[in-house]
């Protein structure tokens, strides 16, 4: 059974309809959005480096991550890269990646939170790299959850997206923190002037 027909025999056997609530929020708002999302970015694990456009990003990513032997991307002005997501064969040619570096859309300042479209084929990148750098233009935080989601477009043509915020963590075994436990160790917000 498709979508369709599901919505189709819910609809048929629906007694009663009722309209929808007015659903009209106003989220928190933020003297200095880009303040408060440095900020919550830092509380849940992150790092924010800022930079220009101008700036050579290759080598200030190079110099966040000196240890680092293999990056991927498939943003075009990112020299340093050995693989990426659009010309790989399988999302496994991934695996191994030291530094993902991607293009984040829209960054929310109430909790560090960071729009990710998928932009490429393989959005693995996103989740197998040990590290990720998240470029991010500053004049794109909004203050909350609310108004991020009512800038949101499905326009890509793969039509997936996430928000990521810090590294991945968990403390479900033994209470024990882990850092990367389902995606990156590490990240860093590349917030651009």
């Amino acid at each position: 059974m498709n979508k369709e027909e599901l919505f189709s025999k819910l609809k048929a056997n629906t007694r009663e309809q009722y309209d929808m609530p007015d659903m009209h929020i106003n989220g928190i708002t933020y003297p200095d959005t880009c303040r408060q999302f440095k900020e919550m970015t830092e509380t849940v694990g992150g790092k924010v480096v800022e930079a220009k456009k101008t700036d050579d990003l290759n080598l200030i990513i190079r110099n966040i991550y000196p240890e680092a032997q293999t990056f991927a991307s498939n943003l075009p002005f990112i020299d340093i890269a050995q693989k990426n997501p659009d010309t790989v064969a399988d999302a496994k040619e991934l695996n191994g990646t030291d530094v993902g570096i991607i293009q984040g859309e829209l960054g929310v300042a109430e909790n560090a939170c960071v729009w990710v479209p998928q932009t490429m084929k393989e959005k693995a990148v996103c989740f197998i790299s040990e590290y990720l750098v998240i470029l991010l233009d500053r004049q794109n935080i909004v203050n909350n959850m609310h108004e991020a989601y009512s800038r949101i477009e499905m326009n890509s043509e793969y039509n997936f997206g996430t928000f990521i915020s810090g590294p991945s963590k968990t403390a479900d075994i033994e209470q024990a923190l882990v850092m990367g436990a389902q995606a990156a160790r590490g990240v860093t917000v590349l917030l651009l002037d």
